[in-house]
C-alpha cells in the first residue's frame, strides 16, 4: 500500500522557515521532518511514497534527486567529473513527487492523490511525527469496513500542568499529553471511494471529511501514545530538543 503525503501548503505560521523552504523539509536532527516521517512508515515496511508538492516543490524535487549524494559520503574524481557515494543508502524508498497545484486546498490535493494512486492508500500531513503502530492501524481499518479511518490522539498541552491539593503541588508535568479531547491527528487510511464526497476546492478536514461522517464512513483509531505537530517556532524547539535527548519518541526505527 502506498503512502501519500501532503507537502504542499504554505506554513504561514512558521516564521523564519516557510519564505526559504516548504514546512515539510524544516529540519529536525539534521533531517527534514518529511524524512522523520517517512521512516515511521518504512518501519513497517511501507516503502512507497507519495507526496503531494505545492509550495516551493523545487525544494523537494532537489532534495529527493540528490538524496544519494546528501546523505552520504562522496568520493569525487576531477579529471572525470565523476561522484559516487561511499556506500549505498539505507533507505529503500521509491518516491513519487506530484504537482498538485499552488493554490490548491488539502481536500483537492488529496482527490488528486487518490487518482493517481487508484487504489486504497494511507495519508498524512507532511509535519508532525507520531509512534502509531501502522500495522494496527490497518488492521483497524481493513475490519471495520468503512471508507476511512483517522488517526484520534490526545496533543501535548501548550503549558506545564500543575495538580494542586490543599495548596500543595502534588504533581507537575511539563507540557503533558492532554487527558480530555481527541483530535484529528492526520494518519489515515482511505479507500478510493473517498473521492465521491470531495468537491471543488475546499480544506480536507472540512467539507470532504465532514460529508464522509455524515454517510457514517469515517471511524478514528485512538492513539493514546506519541504525536506531535510542527506548527510553530515553538513546535520546532520541541521536536529539536526532543531529538537531542537521543531518544524522541517518534523514533520506532
Amino acid at each position: 500500500m502506498k503512502v501519500g503525503i501532503l507537502a504542499g501548503g504554505l506554513g504561514t505560521r512558521l516564521a523564519g522557515h516557510n519564505d526559504k523552504i516548504p514546512k515539510p523539509m524544516v529540519p529536525i536532527g539534521g533531517k527534514p521532518i518529511l524524512w522523520h516521517i517517512m521512516k515511521g512508515y518504512a518501519k513497517y515496511g511501507f516503502n512507497e511514497f507519495v507526496v503531494a508538492l505545492g509550495y516551493k516543490s523545487e525544494v523537494i524535487k532537489n532534495y529527493f534527486t540528490n538524496y544519494h549524494k546528501i546523505s552520504n559520503d562522496l568520493t569525487i574524481s576531477i579529471d572525470d567529473r565523476i561522484t559516487k557515494p561511499n556506500r549505498k543508502t539505507a533507505e529503500n524508498w521509491k518516491v513519487e513527487l506530484l504537482d498538485t497545484g499552488l493554490d490548491n486546498n488539502t481536500g483537492k490535493r488529496v482527490e488528486l492523490l487518490a487518482k493517481h494512486i487508484n487504489a486504497s492508500f494511507m495519508l498524512t500531513y507532511g509535519d508532525g511525527v507520531c509512534n502509531v503502530n501502522i500495522d494496527e492501524l490497518l488492521e483497524f481499518h481493513k475490519a471495520h469496513g468503512k471508507l476511512a479511518t483517522l488517526t484520534a490522539v490526545r496533543p501535548p498541552a501548550r503549558f506545564g500542568e500543575v495538580k494542586i491539593q490543599n495548596g500543595e503541588v502534588i504533581t507537575f508535568a511539563e507540557k503533558p499529553q492532554t487527558s480530555t479531547a481527541w483530535i484529528n491527528g492526520g494518519f489515515f487510511v482511505l479507500d478510493p471511494g473517498i473521492i465521491d464526497y470531495i468537491e471543488g476546492n475546499h480544506q480536507w478536514e472540512k467539507e470532504p471529511l465532514s460529508k464522509i461522517t455524515k454517510a457514517k464512513q469515517l471511524m478514528a483509531f485512538q492513539h493514546e501514545g506519541f504525536w506531535h505537530c510542527m506548527d510553530t517556532p515553538n513546535d520546532v524547539r520541541s521536536l529539536e530538543s526532543l531529538w537531542s535527548s537521543g531518544s524522541p519518541q517518534w523514533k520506532t526505527w
